[in-house]
């Protein structure tokens, strides 16, 4: 397959693990250069040297909550060379309580990082990219975005609204060659789940037991995959199931 991204900056938000991490692993392997975000600074570390010595390529990083809108100012700003690429991938659930006994401070959580961190790197690069009239912007979506389901009233609104960022940044840009595309995961076994129970590895576990679902680097693929299409190819969406998946609450398990 021809490989149309080296020498591009590609930068990489939640790039401290799960899809993040195999999404900066794959472009750095097709020779691009890396700018990682996440909170946690030594994994952010640790990636950079391990992609800087096995590539010939630059990476940068910077540890910082998405949430706060002037450390993704200064990010931006720092960095020598302009966006090429943006993978929107830093975002989260909390909990999976009813919508009448929901804890208020998750909602804000998961609103200010899905949806207002999204925007504000979008609005700092999508300008950059309308400007030079080149560029990618790539949100990590959910099947959230496309079906709701019971305990997940703010989780899938947040998706529901990456679905409709994604489709309006779109036609913000008609008549530029700035792509945009959104990829829709299903049950991919990350760090995710233990986020959502607050830690309880256990009952993160039993999200994926007795089922195979999709790997961060299954999710990774097909961002690459949409990225390395020929310059006047965009791919809006790419909806992906695990085969054992059929919607967000269809899962068949296999017998014990």
């Amino acid at each position: 397959m021809q490989n149309r991204l080296t020498g591009k900056l590609v930068l990489v938000t939640g790039a401290s693990a799960g899809i993040g991490a195999a999404v900066a692993r794959l472009f750095a392997a097709s020779g691009c250069n890396i700018a990682l975000n996440a909170r946690r600074q030594e994994r952010l570390q640790t990636l950079k040297e391990e992609l800087e010595t096995e590539h010939e390529i630059d990476v940068i990083y910077s540890a910082f909550d998405i949430r706060n809108r002037s450390a993704c100012r200064e990010f931006i700003k720092s960095l020598e060379s302009p966006v090429d690429i943006l993978v929107n991938n830093a975002g989260l659930a909390k909990g999976v309580d009813a919508v009448y006994e929901a804890n208020l401070d998750d909602w804000d959580t998961m609103i200010d990082t899905n949806v207002k961190g999204l925007l504000t790197m979008t609005r700092l690069v999508s300008e950059q990219m309308r400007n030079r009239d080149e560029g990618h912007i790539i949100n990590i979506g959910s099947i959230a975005g496309h079906e709701a389901y019971a305990g997940g009233s703010v989780y899938c609104a947040t998706k529901h609204a990456v679905k409709a960022i994604t489709e309006a940044t779109k036609k913000d840009l008609h008549g530029t060659k700035v792509r945009v595309s959104m990829v829709s995961p299903g049950l991919v076994e990350t760090e995710f789940s233990n986020v959502r129970f607050y830690g309880d590895d256990e009952r993160a576990e039993e999200v994926y037991e007795s089922m195979k679902p999709l790997t961060a680097i299954d999710i990774a693929e097909i961002v690459h995959f949409t990225a390395n299409r020929p310059p006047h190819v965009n791919i809006m969406d790419t909806v992906v199931f695990p085969v054992a998946q059929s919607s967000s609450n269809m899962v068949a398990r296999d017998e014990k």
